[in-house]
């Protein structure tokens, strides 16, 4: 049934202003934002183990000591929660004429550190800040410095700013309190790398989750209009539904009523060819043998006009032998007996492709003659057999 021109007329009205609502709000790619990833950085750092580092932070001159290469790595996990873990490697050198625990340097002395550290993007609290992505973290670490090996408790406060969802710059500073106070000092580390993101799993930020409400409210205040201006629609198609689906009903009955009596016609055809084929009977070998006899041949002519009646027809080949001479030997014996039954029908024209083979060796024997049995050669004949069975139809 057709709707009406005022029906019509409101519906377009209606969808007119559902494109212009949704157009004023729309989730963009700003909208989204790394919520999990992995981050690997490389860059340098700078240890200030002057004895007043944290008096005198930009002490470059005489306080802060850096190689002109790059000296820290790091890999670290970093969850939709906020919180990352992180493992950092650092070499660096202190450098001759640099003041070290409050003294003038008078040698090179490598400086080693390996850390971990768990951190907190304090944009979880603050929210997204675009580019901006300040953190702090606590950590323990292992360094050696100033020719001293001592466990730290770390305090660590930075920030990333990224380019992009998986390039950007890593700044922090980290301050090292030894755990040996007697023969080690505290220090200070900063950091400069460039931080690469990868794994990344991306979600909405707070001003796209809030996007996203506000279009599902929209959408939801929409239907609501559209299902008052339909309902008289819906029951008109509602109807015309009902009598499509009694239609497709009797005509689907009808179908399998069809169905079921083709069915039941090939089945009882099928039922008349198995028993034609039953009714010749097995091929029956002599013993250790796989030629067929004249009686054999003349059977198996039978099952060529057979199969010559129903040319769709395909026959599967069971092939036996009795249980006496071992296992592996009857297995080839019944292998070579169902290859020379298939050659005939096939040297008779009958295609390959409709008939298959299996041999069973002495493995499906009829009768009680199994290993070890005494039984008359009648007996164990009935076991050197070729049986024939429909495998398609």
């Amino acid at each position: 049934m057709k709707a009406s021109k005022a029906t019509l007329l409101a519906m377009a009205l209606l969808f007119f202003m559902q494109g212009a609502a949704q157009q004023e709000v729309q989730l963009t790619e700003k909208d989204s934002v790394v919520k999990k990833s992995w981050l690997f950085t490389l860059g340098i750092n700078i240890v200030d183990d002057s004895g007043d580092e944290f008096g005198n932070l930009f002490d470059i001159k005489d306080g802060w000591n850096m190689v002109p290469y790059p000296s820290r790595v790091s890999i670290g996990r970093y969850f939709e929660n906020g919180v990352g873990l992180e493992t950092i490697a650092t070499y660096n050198k202190y450098k001759t004429g640099k003041i070290i625990d409050n003294a003038e340097n008078r040698e090179d002395i490598d400086y080693l550190a390996l850390d971990l550290r768990v951190s907190y993007d304090l944009n979880q609290i603050l929210g997204e800040t675009g580019f901006f992505d300040p953190y702090v973290g606590v950590g323990v670490g292992y360094t050696d410095a100033n020719n001293q090996g001592r466990g730290t408790y770390n305090a660590i406060v930075g920030f990333r700013t990224w380019f992009s969802d998986h390039w950007g710059l890593d700044l922090s500073s980290t301050g090292k309190w030894t755990m040996n106070t007697e023969n080690s000092t505290n220090h200070i580390q900063h950091a400069l790398g460039l931080a690469y993101r990868f794994g990344v799993e991306k979600g909405l930020s707070r001003k796209g989750e809030e996007k996203k409400n506000l279009l599902e409210e929209l959408k939801k205040e929409q239907q609501r209009k559209q299902d008052s201006i339909l309902a008289q629609q819906r029951a008109e198609e509602e109807a015309r539904l009902m009598a499509e689906r009694l239609k497709r009903e009797k005509e689907a009955a009808e179908l399998a009523a069809a169905e079921k009596a083709k069915k039941t016609a090939e089945e009882a055809r099928r039922n008349k060819i198995a028993q034609e084929i039953n009714d010749l009977g097995n091929i029956h070998f002599r013993l250790n043998s796989s030629y067929l006899s004249s009686s054999d041949k003349g059977l198996l002519d039978k099952l060529m006009i057979i199969m010559e009646n129903y040319p769709s027809l395909q026959i599967k080949i069971e092939s036996h032998a009795d249980s006496r001479g071992p296992d592996q030997y009857n297995q080839w014996l019944s292998e070579r007996r169902a290859r020379r039954t298939a050659d005939y029908l096939i040297s008779n024209g009958l295609s390959a492709e409709r008939v298959e083979l299996d041999a069973m060796g002495e493995s499906k024997l009829i009768n009680h003659c199994s290993n070890g049995v005494y039984c008359k050669e009648e007996e164990h004949r009935e076991n050197r057999r070729s049986e024939f069975s429909i495998l398609k139809f």
